[in-house]
């Protein structure tokens, strides 16, 4: 069996003009995963609602971030992805290596029509999200398998949250970008609405059932992104030696009023001068790859949050992007194999994972109420921010 390499990001559109931006929307915002409504009310918000208003403000958005990595990069979520992708397969030669985008280009199809040619027979998939999400990992992969050539395989990587390579490989990114004084390191996550995590909990009871639910091991933990960033946050912060209060997480990117996963990055942001933090530090483990999110949402409109409510100094990392330390660690899970608790192609894992948004349930009267308020907030076009309908890259 001759295996090739799968990368996959989440995607970002193919330019800043206001019809890009509405094509990567409406193919993002049309997964059942993304937005979890019963497939006519999902038209309705996305087509009806959002399509018409959105675009052109997140292009204005994107405006502010392409060729952040240099004159003529485009988007950085696709350049670190494609200099990622370049560096492996450089270290893993001749095993062929593609990259894809769950949403928009370079596609599925196409990355997997790249490793056939190259005589790929099982495919090796690194979902580029280091906690679980049903609305990143799960449908990335039943997106792959759906799209898989026939006479492939495929084998997954599990969640690598806390796997010890690549937590030493993000510590050491952190260490070396600290500056001289700061006060506080705050990890920064993309946020989730909270119905996600009770969705995707297998036990159906445990998930936010309790203050302390993260730290009650529980089955939930395989699926709860939540807990698997609070590990990776803790992880980090003794990779970094830090105490208790030299550090904290928050949840970035919440849109409209129904409850997402707090405390809240923009309310962090503005509450810490006023409890004697000036000098601060944020990098955003939820990512592998800088982005609309990192750039602009955290290192524009986050600074300059921190800054008028009294701060003095902002700090962002960099995410992981083309680290050499990152390529190593991808390299040696590619030269394993079946690292982790990668899966075979048919298994049901993504099906397992997450339920279908599609199927009533005792819960749909409550999830119509839900969007109904939904719709009746964005049709107001009170969005929290520009990033929450963006390149999302973990």
């Amino acid at each position: 069996m001759t295996q090739g390499v799968l990368l996959v990001n989440l995607g970002t559109p193919a330019s800043t003009d206001v019809a890009a931006v509405r094509r990567y929307l409406g193919e993002f915002l049309t997964d059942p995963h993304v937005i979890n409504l019963p497939t006519p009310l999902r038209q309705i918000l996305v087509r009806g609602v959002i399509l018409p208003f959105r675009p052109k403000r997140s292009a204005e958005a994107y405006e502010k971030i392409w060729d952040a990595a240099g004159p003529g990069t485009g988007s950085p979520l696709l350049h670190y992805s494609k200099a990622l992708r370049d560096a492996l397969a450089e270290q893993l030669a001749p095993m062929p290596v593609a990259l894809g985008m769950r949403y928009g280009e370079p596609s599925l199809g196409r990355a997997l029509e790249e490793l056939k040619s190259a005589g790929t027979t099982n495919v090796k998939l690194i979902a580029l999200y280091p906690q679980h999400a049903d609305s990143t990992r799960a449908t990335t992969i039943e997106a792959v398998e759906a799209k898989l050539p026939q006479g492939m395989t495929l084998s997954a990587q599990a969640p690598f949250y806390g796997d010890a390579d690549y937590l030493a490989a993000q510590a050491a990114v952190i260490q070396r970008n600290l500056p001289e004084q700061w006060d506080h390191l705050l990890l920064s996550y993309h946020g989730l609405p909270e119905a996600h995590l009770t969705k995707a909990d297998p036990t159906g009871k445990h998930c936010l059932s309790t203050p302390d639910c993260c730290e009650v091991a529980s089955a939930a933990h395989g699926t709860c992104y939540r807990h698997q960033a609070r590990v990776t946050s803790k992880r980090v912060a003794e990779h970094l030696g830090l105490g208790e209060d030299q550090w904290s997480i928050a949840f970035q990117s919440r849109l409209g009023r129904l409850p997402w996963l707090s405390p809240y990055t923009d309310e962090v942001l503005a509450d810490l001068p006023g409890r004697g933090v000036r000098k601060l530090v944020v990098a955003c483990p939820a990512f592998v790859a800088d982005n609309l999110e990192t750039l602009e949402e955290i290192g524009m409109a986050g600074r300059e949050t921190f800054l008028e409510a009294g701060g003095e100094a902002f700090t962002l990392i960099p995410c992981l992007n083309a680290d050499p330390a990152w390529i190593q660690v991808l390299a040696d899970w590619c030269r394993r194999g079946e690292a982790g608790s990668g899966h075979p192609a048919g298994s049901g894992e993504a099906a397992d994972a997450a339920k279908s948004a599609d199927t009533a349930g005792p819960e749909s009267a409550v999830r119509l109420h839900d969007a109904a308020r939904e719709i009746a907030d964005l049709s107001g076009l009170k969005l929290q921010t520009s990033a929450a309908l963006s390149d999302t890259a973990r």
